[in-house]
């Protein structure tokens, strides 16, 4: 797991540069935020902030994200900041709730993290921002903790109802490693479990669709509350916690299917985990398929492309496929044999022609490390 630790801050004029990774989810989709368990890993596309000290109590942004610059003051407020600006903010505001209020700071961000893909480009660009803030004030932060505080700044300042998944992947991300998160708890535990699928010949393609959604509000919103709705109809603090014959318990038909997706799902990560330990990739492929079946039928939260996606890099070859991310668009995953990478990102290109799709892009991801300081 990356570190943080307690360092002087930096002097005046002097700039530092860091670095938070996105993240893909290998399994264990939309259990953050009921308590079940996830397994995501740091990948390596980052966000990068180059951060200088002010003295006056502002600070100053400058993007390749978007033109032009966002200025605000160090004690912000959700709702002062609006745009791509608000996760910079966010991340200011919460650590000043935090008993950490910076002094000020220049930022210039730049990053090569897909925006709208799904890969948690918002949380790659927060846990930045935190641990640039860190770095130039000498704030000793935890991993974890830093993890939450960018959580925060994404549901209370963004309004995305996120859960912590995916902070905690940018910070804590281990390379050749997924992480298995387990949100039952509070603080989340995170432990780096070996992932080998490089040295035994895979590849883990990711296919952004460019179809792009948005977690602030709407579906993603609505199968939240769904959740929690169930969790108080069953007596439950988590729902994750609920045993597999809670669904008869549930009468509605749509919150039957969501209780069955993350009943199932919370198995599948169970079962995922002991596939990756035991290097048994076709257990593995078999999962991460079962889990977009679930998140397409039961969950309801995948999308055309994503669909089509899967289904062409399963009928060429792959060993499994499923969406990646809260879904409603983003990118699909599939595990793949290494020399086939090529045939299989141009069998899903291909798909997506005929059908008049918007041409995907295709790359392939490692486990990373997560946030860190680079120079």
């Amino acid at each position: 797991m990356s570190g943080m630790t307690a360092a002087e801050p930096l002097a005046e004029g002097e700039i530092g540069v860091w670095a938070a990774p996105g993240r893909v989810n290998l399994i264990g989709e939309h259990l953050d935020y009921v308590g079940g368990p996830a397994m995501p890993i740091a990948i390596d596309l980052h966000t990068t902030v180059k951060a200088r000290r002010r003295t006056d109590g502002r600070v100053r942004v400058w993007s390749s994200i978007s033109d032009g610059s966002v200025e605000f003051g160090a004690d912000t407020t959700p709702g002062d900041v609006k745009g791509w600006g608000r996760y910079v903010a966010g991340a200011v505001w919460s650590l000043a709730e935090s008993g950490r209020t910076t002094r000020g700071a220049d930022l210039v961000i730049s990053s090569d993290v897909p925006l709208g893909a799904g890969l948690s480009s918002s949380a790659a660009l927060e846990c930045g921002v935190g641990v640039a803030l860190a770095g130039i004030e000498g704030w000793d932060v935890d991993p974890v903790e830093m993890a939450l505080l960018c959580q925060r700044a994404e549901n209370a300042y963004a309004g995305a109802p996120t859960g912590s998944m995916d902070q905690l992947a940018s910070m804590c991300g281990s390379e050749g490693h997924a992480l298995l998160i387990e949100t039952a708890s509070l603080p989340p535990t995170v432990k780096p479990v070996p992932a080998h699928w490089v040295e035994d010949g895979l590849a883990l393609l990711v296919v952004d669709t460019r179809a792009k959604h948005s977690h602030a509000g709407g579906e993603y919103g609505k199968r939240r509350a769904q959740t929690e709705e169930l969790a108080t109809l069953l007596g439950l603090e988590t729902l994750a916690s609920a045993p597999p014959d809670a669904v008869l318990k549930v009468e509605d038909p749509e919150l039957k299917a969501r209780l069955r997706h993350v009943i199932t799902e919370t198995q599948r990560v169970r079962s995922a985990t002991r596939a990756l330990a035991a290097r048994d990739w076709t257990q593995f492929g078999q999962l991460m398929t079962a889990s977009h079946v679930s998140l397409r039928d039961d969950f309801a939260v995948s999308a055309p492309e994503l669909d089509l996606t899967v289904e062409a890099a399963l009928e060429h070859g792959a060993l499994g496929a499923r969406m990646t991310g809260g879904g409603f668009g983003g990118s699909a995953i599939a595990l793949v044999e290494a020399d086939r990478v090529e045939a299989v990102s141009a069998a899903v290109t291909d798909a997506f022609t005929r059908i008049d799709f918007k041409a995907p892009r295709t790359f392939v991801v490692a486990p990373s490390q997560g946030a860190h300081r680079v120079s």
